[in-house]
């Protein structure tokens, strides 16, 4: 597979990141989708894996997202720039502290966002525990998905 279209799969994953944090796009399909093209174009055994593990790990997020709250963000006041700031917080966060730093780092951006707009800590911090409760934490189990795949395929792009 060529560096080009090494770049086009790596920019729909980064599509799909972002497509996570926007209602009504399938974010986490086309990360599935461009892991799927990057197999099927680079028949190695490790793409294959890095496949299988993407399907499972999709399969669980979905599994664990149907079991929590459905997500009513627009209800609890989440705007555009929160999951900006926690999209941003948890891409740093996933690469700061490796992979478990995802989670804290899209807590902080709620949190930030939220600081930034309401001026005061503990409102800040009402606004993080009520936008997690009202469908936040559908949206980060999703997220810290799509992100795990894409470390998995990072990964075995440089090393595999």
């Amino acid at each position: 597979m060529g560096v080009w279209e090494i770049l086009l799969v790596g920019s729909v994953i980064l599509l799909g990141l972002g497509g996570v944090l926007v209602p009504g796009v399938p974010g986490s399909w086309l990360v599935w989708a461009a892991v799927l093209w990057w197999a099927l174009k680079d028949p190695q055994p490790v793409a294959w894996w890095v496949l299988v593990g993407a399907t499972l790990a999709l399969f669980l997020s979905q599994v664990v997202r149907w079991a929590l709250p459905p997500r009513r963000l627009r209800a609890s006041g989440a705007t555009p720039r929160m999951a900006v700031y926690a999209g941003t917080g948890a891409f740093l966060g996933f690469f700061l502290v490796p992979v478990l730093g995802a989670i804290p780092g899209f807590m902080g951006g709620i949190y930030l966002s939220e600081r930034l707009r309401l001026g005061r800590g503990g409102e800040a911090r009402a606004a993080l525990r009520q936008a997690m409760r009202n469908g936040g934490s559908s949206v980060l189990t999703e997220l810290f998905t799509c992100l795990l795949i894409a470390g998995a395929w990072l990964g075995a792009v440089i090393w595999g």
